[in-house]
């Protein structure tokens, strides 16, 4: 029957296997070398560990570096209290699910040192959306940029001092 649960089945195993929580995320991901995906992922139980200046200049630093997105090019990204959006362009070096991986690890050193703990600081999984042509893009770069204002953080857009925007960065490649 479909959307039901059977006992001992394993997702992807039974087509009536109803995948929930995490699982869901990864239904249907592709990782497609040059296409931009808007990005999201959340802290651990939504702890506000970015509210912190310490703590977010520490993660917002490793956003600058380039051998932490190999190939892929950030375009955009805002580091919220308890979550982080990016806008990211895939090369043809490293998938989606493994450059998310790269960041949430090095971010969350980053974090954990400055907090002087240890211990999971990013929920697991992540939320993507493949933008699939221009118009999609600037839609989810207002989106990204628009985000603390809506949060009330700051007044204007890009006041807030934890976000990035490198479309016109030829720097970025």
């Amino acid at each position: 029957m479909p959307g039901a649960v059977q006992v001992g089945d394993i997702g992807g195993m039974n087509p009536y296997f109803e995948r929930r929580g995490h699982a869901a995320l990864r239904r249907g991901r592709s990782s497609m070398s040059g296409w931009c995906y808007l990005v999201t992922t959340v802290t651990a139980d939504r702890e506000p560990w970015f509210s912190g200046t310490q703590v977010a200049a520490a993660v917002a630093a490793r956003h600058g570096d380039d051998a932490l997105f190999r190939d892929a090019v950030l375009l955009a990204w805002v580091l919220m209290p308890d979550h982080w959006h990016g806008i990211v362009r895939l090369g043809d070096h490293i998938s989606l699910s493994a450059l998310m991986n790269r960041f949430k690890t090095s971010t969350a050193i980053s974090a954990n040192r400055v907090l002087r703990r240890e211990g999971r600081l990013w929920a697991r999984g992540f939320h993507d959306r493949a933008l699939r042509h221009d118009g999609e893009v600037e839609a989810a770069m207002g989106y990204v940029l628009r985000n603390p204002v809506r949060a009330g953080l700051c007044r204007c857009v890009g006041t807030y001092p934890w976000m990035g925007c490198y479309l016109n960065d030829e720097s970025r490649r």
